[in-house]
């Protein structure tokens, strides 16, 4: 015989559970819908703060405390399958309660619900960093005779193994970051505009080379994260301060920040970076260095007495670093002094605007330099002579005539910085005051 059922054991149609009254199978349904709102709420929620916690931490203009910043980061790291577990909670909820017919308002509440967590899931997948400042994954070069470049521009310029290749200020300033091989030398060219920082790094750690983006800023200098360990890196020291490699330290490849008119006289076979055709219109006008000392800095420099956008030139030699005013040493045009028990030069290039920095030594014995008036890129070439021998001495730092000619000063790393960055990287620096 087929079971009747009476009309009091049934709702909207379907029968209860065996033994149910309709007061428990109300219950029951009661319960379920708790259960989905305490599964769906809470995974909307989780998805959101992955969302939210980074994006709050590490963000310009806003001091980073390095344990909030070791949060955000391992947040963001976990943010893609924490916020997958939370959308595909939510969804089930969803499931259930289309399953079970529960009321219209709760249905649509879940669905709504489900779609916050998928699009939450999605986002954190995105870099938000690399959709204000595009990156240049596949960098392009043309000749420096063709290069479009206005000859005061400022160029990163790098030389290895012979091979010589200039990169803009203002094309860095935008994508921060190229990776490069050059002279069979994998790098990672950086420049951070906010700090007016560019170095150029080799990206091979262990025998392995390394790809980076841009992942974030701290205290005003950028982040990078490297594609195959997501760790991440300093871009002003060159130091992991998270993921895998935390602490170590990428070397350091010589470059300097010359005018592009002098850098094509240098190397007038040299390769120079191209435009990006899609972003070349986001790039920083000439006057960027104006706009950015306008720009409220988050490290406290004032006991130092010296304003946080005054333009250094760092130098660190034997565990000692120094600051140079860069607008002392171009009124200047030459400068002797130590660092480390180190004789230092820093010279003016012939354009009066570029710099580069030697030890004034020849074999165990301190040199002393002066400026001379000869000093155009079209003339001899000559920008100095040492007082002992008289010798003409050019930008390169090469004696180019005299009892000296032919010997080489050799160069010293240094790059500007602006001084709230290089005095938080380098809290024990000294500063040149002359």
């Amino acid at each position: 015989m087929t079971p009747t059922t009476s009309p009091d054991q049934t709702r909207n149609g379907k029968p209860y559970a065996s033994g149910d009254t309709p007061k428990q199978a109300h219950v029951a349904k009661g319960a379920k819908t708790r259960l989905a709102v305490w599964i769906g709420l809470p995974g909307v929620l989780v998805s959101l703060l992955c969302l939210a916690i980074p994006m709050y931490v590490i963000r310009p203009f806003r001091p980073q405390d390095p344990w909030q910043l070791d949060v955000a980061l391992t947040v963001r790291g976990l943010a893609p399958w924490v916020s997958a577990v939370c959308a595909i909670a939510t969804l089930a909820s969803l499931a259930r309660a289309w399953q079970d017919r529960m009321r219209l308002w709760l249905r649509c509440a879940l669905a709504t619900l489900s779609l916050l967590a998928v699009v939450g899931a999605i986002l954190t997948h995105v870099n938000v960093f690399e959709i204000m400042f595009h990156p240049y994954p596949e960098p392009a070069f043309e000749s420096a005779a063709l290069a479009k470049v206005d000859s005061d521009d400022k160029v990163l310029s790098v030389t290895l193994h012979g091979e010589s290749r200039a990169y803009p200020v203002r094309t860095m300033g935008y994508h921060h970051i190229v990776n490069d091989t050059v002279g069979n030398t994998p790098i990672a060219v950086t420049y951070c505009t906010l700090c007016h920082t560019g170095l150029v790094w080799s990206r091979v750690i262990d025998g392995r080379a390394l790809h980076f983006r841009l992942a974030g800023i701290n205290n005003g200098n950028a982040l990078m994260r490297d594609e195959e360990t997501s760790s991440i890196w300093q871009q002003s020291t060159g130091t992991a301060i998270f993921g895998p490699f935390r602490g170590r330290q990428l070397q350091l490849v010589r470059c300097d920040e010359l005018t592009f008119s002098l850098w094509r006289n240098e190397y007038p076979t040299g390769l120079v970076l191209e435009p990006h055709a899609q972003y070349a219109g986001e790039y920083d006008a000439k006057d960027w260095e104006k706009h950015v000392e306008q720009t409220r800095t988050v490290v406290d420099t004032s006991k130092s007495g010296i304003a946080p956008h005054e333009l250094m030139l760092g130098v660190t030699a034997a565990g000692e670093s120094k600051a140079f005013p860069v607008r002392s040493i171009l009124a200047a045009k030459l400068i002797q002094d130590r660092i480390a028990n180190i004789p230092l030069l820093v010279v003016v290039g012939p354009d009066h605007a570029s710099i580069r920095a030697f030890k004034a030594v020849n074999g165990a014995d301190s040199m002393v330099f002066v400026s001379t008036a000869d000093s155009s890129l079209t003339g001899s070439g000559a920008i100095m002579r040492d007082a002992e021998t008289g010798s003409k001495w050019n930008f390169q730092g090469c004696a180019i005539d005299g009892a000296l000619a032919g010997r080489c000063l050799e160069p010293v790393d240094s790059f500007k910085d602006y001084w709230f960055d290089w005095m938080n990287h380098h809290p024990g620096t000294l500063v040149f005051r002359s």
